[in-house]
């Protein structure tokens, strides 16, 4: 499943991500989307892909909402890849 991560930290990096998804199942990939003309500054959303349906849905009900580093609410969406 691939899940929108948004209100992200900016410093919040790709490796950070991950490590919040993988105590809830195996983490295929995460990804912080960056601004390619802005010095590769964070947008402050990105997108964790778990391979297990079920995991990643308990990973959205376990972290929406939750206080991800430096205080920063994050919001968690399942979407279903297509």
């Amino acid at each position: 499943m691939n899940i929108y991560v948004g209100n992200l930290n900016w410093n919040m990096s790709s490796e950070d991500l991950q490590n919040l998804f993988t105590p809830f199942g195996e983490v295929t990939s995460a990804k912080i989307v960056t601004d390619k003309f802005n010095n590769d500054r964070s947008k402050g959303f990105g997108f964790v892909e778990m391979a297990d349906d079920e995991a990643a849905r308990a990973a959205i009900a376990g972290l929406h909402p939750i206080r991800a580093p430096h205080h920063v609410h994050a919001a968690c969406t399942g979407h279903a890849r297509v």
